[in-house]
């Protein structure tokens, strides 16, 4: 009888070891992620990003392209389509080209390598490797891990959630939280291509800047176009909206709205010049570079500029932190104000 225990007892450890084999610890996931970086030439990946601020979800395409080393295209384009913004990144420098406007603006900035990018694959597996406290869980398909984020000017979202296919480690989703952990930025990942070919030129200013047009004519340069007003969304207290007000300038309508309290600002909005297709305008930012999700935004210490659909908007204060700045600015939408 004891000898027959001790058959069972070695045959349920036999068992488990061999269950254990088979299972992919954090530090197995983390370095074959890791080395999967290492190995790759690049890719692309197409993603759908939605962003939840405010009373309205926006939701976003983006198309991805990565060419190492230094090589980057990310093509951020609305539901409608109507309207587009594309990353560059090339040897000569850190472009945001509107081609509906026919503008190119440079700036001076370390992109993608100074913060968190929910839709870089390689900024994904930085997040992994960098946070020693990181969580991790495998399911039937996939390995999920949760992350603290490294964005500089945002640290309203601390956490995400990233999920990788088994077997091929494909980015399958990010979701980017807020301090009480609901998802505000949300990608969800169609396909990835790793190890992608590029033509000679992919990654070239101008020819993009022409390929883009196709897809979104420049718009006309009508100053007496009308545009929606958009209200500040934010959840910030002791906030309250003040007035609004509406200017005739050389360039059309300019309306300003303003909100007092404890964190006061200003937000200006009126019609974008269109440059005329025989040329295109290069535009030297002095802000700092930051991704709102819906557009690119310039960020100053007291300022953040971002154009969409058509329209400027600046927003002031010498109130708000950089982090209240960027929510303030990502909360801009239609709807009742706020």
């Amino acid at each position: 009888m004891r000898k027959g225990l001790q058959i069972f007892w070695l045959l349920l450890a036999s068992i488990a070891v061999l269950s254990a084999c088979g299972a992919k610890s954090q530090e197995d996931v983390t370095k074959g992620l890791q080395k999967k970086v290492g190995d790759l030439r690049g890719y692309k990946a197409k993603a759908q990003m939605t962003l939840t601020v405010g009373n309205e979800p926006q939701t976003y395409e983006i198309d991805v392209w990565h060419n190492k080393p230094g090589d980057y295209r990310v093509h951020l384009k609305n539901a409608k389509k109507d309207q587009s913004q594309m990353i560059l990144r090339n040897k000569s420098g850190v472009y945001v080209l509107t081609p509906a406007l026919n503008k190119s603006y440079r700036f001076q900035s370390e992109w993608p390598q100074n913060s968190s990018q929910a839709y870089l694959f390689e900024s994904l597996v930085k997040d992994i490797s960098d946070d020693k406290e990181a969580k991790f869980k495998a399911t039937k398909d996939h390995y999920v891990f949760e992350t603290k984020t490294r964005y500089q000017n945002n640290k309203m979202l601390p956490t995400q959630e990233i999920t990788f296919k088994k077997g091929s480690l494909e980015p399958v989703s990010v979701k980017v939280m807020d301090s009480s952990h609901k998802p505000v930025v949300t990608v969800k990942f169609s396909s990835v291509e790793f190890n992608a070919k590029f033509d000679k030129g992919a990654f070239d200013t101008k020819k993009n800047m022409t390929s883009a047009q196709l897809e979104v004519p420049v718009m006309s340069n009508n100053i007496d176009k009308e545009f929606t007003v958009k209200y500040s969304m934010a959840d910030i207290p002791g906030i309250t909206f003040e007035n609004e007000k509406a200017y005739d300038t050389e360039n059309g309508k300019r309306v300003l709205l303003t909100y007092s309290g404890d964190k006061a600002f200003t937000l200006i909005q009126e019609m974008a010049e269109v440059i005329p297709t025989t040329s295109m305008e290069m535009i030297d930012m002095n802000g700092e570079m930051v991704d709102l999700g819906f557009s690119i935004g310039a960020l100053t210490e007291d300022s953040i500029t971002w154009n969409e659909d058509g329209v400027n908007y600046v927003l002031f204060s010498t109130d708000l932190s950089p982090d209240e700045m960027v929510m303030v600015a990502q909360s801009v939408q239609g709807g009742a104000i706020k």
